[in-house]
């Protein structure tokens, strides 16, 4: 009986390695992963677009001109930050651009948040 136990536990325990090995590349909800490939690509297209939109507003005409980081995140829509240097005219910055949708609203379903280093305040408008 006790060996039959021991097997039994051990079988689990393989299991539970096999299931953890597996899960290593998926994301996790909650989590945020880099973005590559096609992710990647549509992540910069939504940044692309993005800053066009907030430039027809009242925010700056912000151009993304180097993108060294995209990082993806499932969290009641998608969230994903870009590390990326920013042109507004002749001004360069370095900048953190949080973009988070929600598709399925029809009002206020994208917000975007632009933290550029040295700047005191930070854009934050939603549409």
């Amino acid at each position: 009986m006790n060996g039959l136990k021991s097997v039994c536990i051990l079988g689990l325990v393989l299991l539970s390695l096999a299931a953890f090995a597996s899960s290593e590349d998926k994301q996790i909800v909650g989590g945020s992963s880099q973005l590559e490939g096609d992710q990647r690509k549509e992540a910069l297209d939504l940044l692309n677009a993005t800053l066009d939109q907030l430039a027809t507003g009242n925010g700056p005409s912000y151009k993304a001109i180097n993108v060294t980081s995209v990082t993806g995140q499932t969290v009641a829509g998608t969230l994903n930050t870009y590390e990326v240097e920013l042109e507004n005219g002749s001004d360069k910055k370095q900048c953190t651009v949080k973009i988070w949708t929600q598709p399925w609203l029809q009002k206020d379903g994208t917000n975007i948040k632009i933290k550029c280093t040295g700047d005191d305040g930070e854009v934050d408008s939603t549409w």
